[in-house]
């Protein structure tokens, strides 16, 4: 059950992402094509607890969930708030931070076996430097990014900013209770998506879709 649980909310939030990815490439958007970007980083991260919550976690698994959830969706997030406000070298530095993330989580030497499906704590595994180093400073310097634009631009995007501070106190708060399973965090992993996501379209003055439920035929 839990395993299906963080799988739909990885298809969700991939869904989300694919549709951010048209509407950049609609409008030209930068800022939209990082946001989709970490909204497929935070599926990615959501498929490896799936992955782990059916089959054990293993090295690949958790380097996976630590790459897109640790060190990618908060960062990549910023970003597109930094390409919102208009700070063009915020793409190529995320471009460059991408590779840096994925060399790390390639290259960096796990201090413990894994065993069952419980979400793995990052201090069990990881040394301090560089992985959780780098993943306190990029999350930290991501919601910052995220907090700043969205309070000074708050007037001109009401609606779109607070769906975005609201989104991502989700998905932190996803993560602090990780240890209470992978069912409680692929709800907050959910929730998180699609908010965000409705955050991302007003803040770019795209409007949100409206959810169409067909009632049943007879």
């Amino acid at each position: 059950m839990e395993a299906l649980l963080a799988f739909a909310a990885a298809l969700l939030a991939l869904r989300f992402a694919g549709e951010l990815l048209g509407r950049a490439r609609e409008r030209h958007s930068q800022a939209l094509l990082a946001w989709s970007a970490s909204l497929f980083a935070y599926a990615l991260a959501s498929g490896a607890l799936a992955w782990g919550a059916a089959a054990g976690w293993s090295d690949a698994a958790f380097r996976v969930y630590y790459l897109a959830g640790g060190l990618l969706t908060a960062p990549l997030l910023g970003t597109g708030s930094l390409l919102l406000a208009g700070k063009r070298w915020a793409g190529p530095l995320a471009v460059g931070y991408v590779g840096l993330a994925i060399g790390i989580a390639l290259a960096m030497p796990l201090t413990a076996h894994f065993a069952g499906t419980a979400i793995p704590a990052a201090q069990d595994h990881l040394d301090f430097f560089p992985a959780r180093l780098v993943a306190i400073l990029a999350n930290s310097l991501g919601t910052l990014a995220v907090v700043v634009v969205a309070v000074r631009s708050f007037r001109r995007r009401p609606l779109g900013n607070a769906l975005i501070l609201l989104g991502t106190g989700i998905a932190a708060a996803g993560s602090a209770v990780a240890g209470l399973g992978v069912a409680a965090t692929s709800l907050f992993v959910a929730l998180a998506a699609l908010v965000l996501y409705a955050g991302f379209l007003a803040a770019s003055g795209v409007p949100i879709p409206r959810l169409r439920v067909r009632a049943a035929p007879g």
